[in-house]
């Protein structure tokens, strides 16, 4: 079965929806392998995949490129293609436009936004026209700028309503999902209750219809430290250095390639 967003919406209140990131074929076929129905190509490739300190720099063409990787390794998950720091927010038609090339050049699924009421204009235009849209509300990373930096969004009270409605605001524009990044929990499970449409939430509490984590977060890729809201479910860095260090020992002792790697 291919999940679709309209298959992802009618998961709300039925069971938790486990959402990974993937950033080329190989990530993707395990990731769809392991029955995830979302895969995002998320921006965070940036940080990841592309040695850049923040999302900021991620151009089209890099999200494209990784996009269609991703699609390629995939055969049932859901594939969201991330809509990078200024490819939607000069104007509605260049979000149109670029959308559109994510579906028609990179075979993705649906696209995601960053942003809320701000966000509801492009959001109804990219539905009418037929192209799915994941919300994201909270720590927009794309705003970091704005927002000082990395850090939880909705502690006021007015914060929490300004929040409340752009969810809202999110929902009634067309949105099939969205994502809640970096808030109180309480207020993460306000907001899925309040919504008849799937949260997926990434340091937003046990309260959500579902959790999304970075790939390399998830495996213990990264020598960085990890953000509060990140379980490590294995630790392969080390492992890797290690391997890499034994093959390098080989190769200068004359060990390896032996009679078995040899014609």
């Amino acid at each position: 079965m291919k999940w679709t967003a309209a298959k992802i919406k009618t998961l709300k209140g039925e069971r938790k929806i486990a959402v990974l990131t993937a950033y080329d074929a190989l990530t993707a076929s395990l990731v769809d392998g392991a029955e995830i129905p979302m895969v995002l190509v998320g921006d965070s490739l940036g940080m990841t995949v592309l040695g850049y300190e923040t999302t900021l720099p991620v151009s089209m063409d890099e999200m494209l490129h990784h996009t269609a990787a991703v699609s390629r390794g995939v055969e049932h998950a859901l594939v969201i293609a991330d809509m990078p720091f200024m490819s939607f927010q000069p104007s509605i038609e260049m979000g149109l436009q670029n959308a559109g090339r994510f579906i028609k050049e990179a075979g993705a699924d649906a696209v995601k936004i960053e942003g809320g009421t701000v966000r509801t204009e492009l959001i109804e235009a990219l539905v009418d026209n037929g192209i799915p849209v994941l919300g994201h509300i909270g720590l927009t990373p794309q705003s970091i700028k704005a927002m000082g930096g990395y850090k939880v969004q909705g502690k006021t009270s007015e914060q929490a309503r300004q929040l409340m409605d752009d969810a809202m605001a999110v929902e009634q524009a067309g949105a099939f999902a969205l994502v809640l990044e970096c808030m109180p929990a309480e207020l993460g499970e306000m907001i899925s209750n309040a919504l008849t449409i799937p949260t997926i939430g990434i340091g937003a509490g046990a309260g959500c219809d579902g959790q999304v984590l970075v790939f390399t977060d998830l495996l213990g890729f990264s020598t960085k430290p990890a953000p509060k809201f990140v379980k490590k479910y294995a630790d392969l860095n080390p492992l890797i250095v290690e391997a890499l260090a034994a093959y390098k020992a080989e190769v200068e002792s004359g060990a390896f390639p032996a009679d078995e790697q040899t014609y």
